[in-house]
């Protein structure tokens, strides 16, 4: 059985967060082929809003809850962000990816802004059928504030756990975590707590790399690793190579 793979693009590589619904297709383009380029994996992607969806989100205060008032909000970020979703699943089906966009507002709910139920068995028979689906962060329908942003991270934790994915990288803008101007080889779930992370520099209503970490640390402590590295070493990470970024483990797992 091919090895099982969860990929994560964050949104500052793949757009350019300085200026709203920019999309980086030649950086896009680059990470198809690169990912093209590797066999006998069965690899999940999700990616991040970035400048397609966070602006949209903030604009109509979709995180703080949705009424009447401002439900057009769900419509325009997820069509901000599924502009994205099709320009990489594009980009990949050119690159000979057998890709297919997935969108998490059709499958998922949430309550109180975390996800309580989300059916991807679709996803089991896509990677039986050796198919690349591609989701990402989305707006979702939720129980208690009618409807809420999910980033791409919580996806990620999410998947990970309900497909059973055997490793797990995030790849970002910069080489890792860091700490005191370092990269941090690793986190412990329990080490997180300490560190002083921050969000995002730009519009992001998901809490940027603290989000990311968080998000990493239930992996963690379910005794399921995960890196965190820069968008350059992607390759080496699907080739199970190091990669010079930071590891999120639990206490007891290396």
């Amino acid at each position: 059985m091919s090895e099982r793979v969860l990929l994560k693009l964050g949104g500052s590589i793949i757009t350019d967060k300085a200026a709203d619904g920019i999309i980086r297709y030649d950086e896009i383009e680059r990470i198809a082929e690169t990912i093209a380029r590797r066999k006998g994996i069965s690899l999940v992607i999700v990616h991040g809003a970035g400048s397609c969806g966070h602006p949209e989100a903030s604009r109509y205060h979709v995180n703080s809850g949705v009424s009447a008032e401002n439900r057009e909000g769900i419509f325009i970020t997820h069509m901000a962000v599924r502009k994205l979703n099709d320009s990489i699943v594009r980009a990949l089906r050119n690159a000979g990816v057998e890709a297919v966009g997935v969108q998490p507002l059709s499958a998922c709910i949430a309550d109180k802004g975390r996800l309580i139920s989300s059916d991807y068995r679709q996803l089991e028979c896509m990677l039986g059928l050796g198919m690349v689906p591609v989701l990402h962060g989305d707006m979702v329908m939720d129980c208690t504030s009618g409807a809420c942003v999910v980033s791409g991270d919580q996806l990620v934790r999410v998947l990970s756990t309900s497909l059973g994915m055997q490793r797990i990288g995030l790849a970002t803008d910069v080489p890792g975590v860091f700490s005191d101007g370092c990269v941090l080889n690793e986190i412990t779930s329990t080490m997180a707590g300490t560190l002083i992370l921050g969000d995002s520099n730009h519009t992001d209503v998901t809490g940027g790399m603290r989000g990311k970490v968080k998000e990493l640390c239930y992996l963690a402590k379910a005794g399921i690793p995960s890196d965190i590295f820069h968008v350059s070493r992607i390759g080496d990470f699907l080739d199970a190579l190091p990669h010079g970024g930071t590891r999120v483990r639990g206490d007891g797992n290396v």
